[in-house]
């Protein structure tokens, strides 16, 4: 066993204490301190207390959003206002991402998205229903996979041009496009899933009751783009080792 493989229990002791920071998360904390937001999928085990980006123990009202009443990630959901993390409870809604119906312009001073964007089939219809209920002023918080680091490193970068081809057309979430590219070129040893081969074909071509494809890869170029057309002003754009991007942003109404 080598000497790196030997302190890893180790460290792994000593994150449960220490555990590593994204750069800015100060700044990141003390901007959404004390406010009220909602978060699209999650909750997220990188904004909890011993995560990269301790947010949830900063602000003060948190409601969810999930697309289904059974999730893989969050199992039973239930629509209500029954969504508890850390010290925050909120409204649980069981929303498409892209169509928050029922939620109010202007609800929330910030809105979470973490491993989410990559999910939906269209995300700039999706970032234009949240900056709906964002208000002007109001932080926008992505984390988005780096796809250096996890199952999708193989595949391009999609193209702002294809993503406002998808707005244009109005894509929802049965969209099968990206589903071969994903068969090819997705790396399997790389998934958290364990699926074999068989398995993972199957749960893509269900993807519309499951979720878990990912439609589309970023980069940091991608999401400045995103940031441009969709009239937010980015504050904070950087890498998070090889397996997050982390964009704050400024929702700039039109």
């Amino acid at each position: 066993m080598s000497f790196r493989k030997q302190l890893r229990p180790i460290e792994d002791i000593y994150r449960q204490f220490f555990p590593k920071r994204f750069k800015d998360y100060k700044e990141i904390c003390n901007r959404l301190k004390g406010l009220n937001g909602i978060e699209i999928g999650g909750p997220t085990s990188a904004f909890k207390r011993n995560g990269f980006l301790p947010i949830y123990k900063s602000i003060n009202n948190l409601d969810n959003v999930n697309f289904s009443n059974e999730t893989i990630w969050e199992g039973e959901l239930i629509d209500g206002n029954n969504f508890i993390v850390e010290n925050t409870a909120g409204k649980q809604f069981i929303r498409e991402a892209s169509d928050l119906k029922g939620i109010e312009d202007d609800s929330y001073s910030f809105l979470l998205s973490s491993h989410n964007i990559e999910h939906l089939a269209n995300p700039l219809k999706a970032i234009q229903e949240w900056k709906r209920v964002v208000k002007p002023n109001g932080y926008f918080l992505f984390v988005v996979p780096n796809k250096k680091g996890t199952f999708d490193h193989r595949r391009p970068v999609s193209t702002f041009e294809h993503l406002k081809e998808d707005f244009e057309s109005n894509i929802d979430e049965r969209d099968d496009t990206h589903f071969q590219e994903v068969l090819d070129l997705h790396d399997l040893s790389k998934d958290p899933s364990g699926l074999d081969l068989d398995a993972f074909k199957k749960r893509t071509n269900s993807n519309f009751l499951n979720r878990c494809l990912h439609h589309h890869v970023f980069d940091l170029e991608l999401l400045d783009q995103i940031a441009k057309s969709t009239s937010i002003e980015v504050l904070i754009l950087k890498e998070f080792s090889t397996i997050h991007l982390v964009m704050l942003g400024i929702n700039l109404k039109n």
